[in-house]
């Protein structure tokens, strides 16, 4: 089960699946591929095609002994004008309204029914429209409407998006749409919940509330699409389970110059957290309609491994593109190159650890030692016996040559972990003790061929078991 994994990629695979990549087939061939995620898109499609999506995703993967966590992508709050009659010709300094009454593009009106998006906007504001490729700057704000002047011109049809780069929006990250999607999510246990339009921590605590008030739970990633999540990162990832930089929305409430080291940033204060991060979006854009990727795509992919990002993402290229395996064969291909300068790269220096006390400051200098003693004994794995994933993450964030296996007997983690790096799961049967522990993490190694009679495993833990949130205990074991 893991032991053809192991010694192959640590790098995580997110891959959206949708119209190209749904079938069974298909599936069958990028989890072989290397997808260690599949992301469900709640921005496209029903219910019920998703619903049969994550059954088959399932399926294929019980069958393929692989261990892939689903996760669901809700949309959020979508501001769009209205319904256009004619699609509008803009030239720069042309003027337009958007307003809350009804209009349908007659003598530059149109319809943007968003009251609680208006109610946040200010004169001297820029509003982006269509992804970008158009822009206002507000000139006058009226009690139902907005009077702008276009700055970049072009054709506005209905529905496209707007955007306010600058606004500070007090609207719900949550929508009737978003509720009914987490309960459905919920509904099909899945094991992550990607939120958008994240600003602050109170929009993942709104989440955590509605998935209480629902009775189910599931691991939070957020979305670092908005100009306030960069204002209040640190925070968002103290709360969160894990994070997605989204770095196309995020290029245009920011200017794309600045992506780079915001992706940087991001993925620096994950890995100090010892919180899973992704980075997402156009990677490999162009495989979309080509077979191979280009070197800048390369690049970009290989670049976000090397900055320490836990896990890289495909959207339109799997759920969409011509190619969806070969995008992620590339993937992981990139994944595995730029592993070997990982650990070439490691300088004295490379080390988050931040001052800490207590049990945290214990499970922290047993974390970076496992590295070092990794380095000098070269053993088949790093074992990490978890209730929670803890001990797992924090062993992952030192980036250790040795594949980390985690051991757990509760199903949730074993699932969570198929997105953190390098680590691979293994569900074992509950243990009370040290020896319990030793004779279930071997018996268990053995019987998936993952380990043989004279190999050396690192077995960190806490003791005692099931408190969760430390890691006390290192012991190097011979099997025998």
């Amino acid at each position: 089960m893991v032991s053809n994994q192991m010694y192959n990629k640590r790098t995580k695979i997110v891959a959206t699946i949708g119209p190209s990549s749904w079938d069974k087939d298909t599936i069958r061939k990028i989890i072989r591929a290397g997808m260690d995620v599949a992301r469900i898109n709640f921005s496209h499609g029903e219910h019920a095609k998703h619903s049969e999506s994550i059954d088959l995703i399932r399926e294929v993967a019980e069958e393929e002994n692989r261990v892939v966590a689903i996760m669901a992508d809700i949309q959020g709050p979508k501001i769009r004008v209205g319904k256009i009659t004619k699609p509008i010709e803009l030239a720069r300094d042309d003027v337009i309204t958007l307003t809350l009454n009804e209009a349908d593009g007659t003598d530059n009106i149109v319809s943007l029914p968003h009251p609680e998006f208006v109610l946040d906007i200010a004169v001297g504001m820029r509003l982006l429209l269509d992804d970008g490729n158009l822009e206002f700057e507000v000139t006058e704000v009226l009690p139902r409407s907005l009077v702008c002047r276009v700055i970049l011109g072009g054709v506005l049809s209905s529905r496209k998006g707007v955007m306010a780069p600058n606004a500070h929006l007090t609207l719900s990250a949550i929508t009737d749409k978003d509720r009914e999607d987490v309960e459905f999510a919920l509904s099909k246990d899945t094991d992550y919940i990607a939120m958008s339009f994240v600003r602050n921590p109170d929009d993942i605590r709104e989440l955590r509330w509605l998935m209480r008030h629902l009775g189910k739970d599931a691991a939070v990633i957020a979305k670092i699409e908005k100009h306030e999540a960069l204002e209040n990162i640190e925070d968002i990832i103290e709360v969160c389970d894990g994070i997605m930089v989204a770095r196309g929305d995020l290029g245009l409430e920011v200017p794309a110059e600045e992506v780079p080291y915001h992706q940087k940033r991001i993925i620096r204060l994950c890995n100090k957290l010892s919180k899973p991060v992704i980075t997402a979006t156009q990677m490999l854009s162009s495989m979309v309609e080509s077979p191979r990727p280009t070197r800048a795509e390369a690049s970009d992919v290989y670049n976000a491994i090397i900055d320490g990002t836990d896990a890289v993402m495909l959207s339109n290229e799997s759920a969409a593109g011509r190619y969806p395996v070969e995008a992620v064969e590339t993937m992981a291909t990139i994944a595995t190159i730029a592993e070997q300068n990982i650990w070439q790269s490691r300088s004295p220096g490379w080390s988050t650890m931040s001052q800490k006390t207590g049990s945290e400051a214990i499970s922290d200098a047993v974390s970076e030692s496992t590295y070092y003693i990794s380095e000098s004994l070269n053993p088949r794995a790093i074992v990490t016996t978890t209730l929670t994933g803890y001990t797992a993450r924090r062993v992952a964030r030192e980036r250790p040559r040795t594949p980390i296996l985690c051991v757990t007997p509760n199903e949730t983690t074993y699932r969570l972990m198929a997105l953190v790096w390098g680590v691979y799961p293994l569900l074992v049967p509950d243990f009370h003790t040290i020896d319990e522990m030793i004779d279930v993490i071997t018996s268990t190694a053995m019987k998936y061929d993952i380990v043989r009679r004279g190999d050396t495993l690192i077995i960190i833990a806490g003791v005692p078991f099931g408190l969760g949130g430390q890691t006390n205990l290192l012991k190097i074991h011979t099997v025998e």
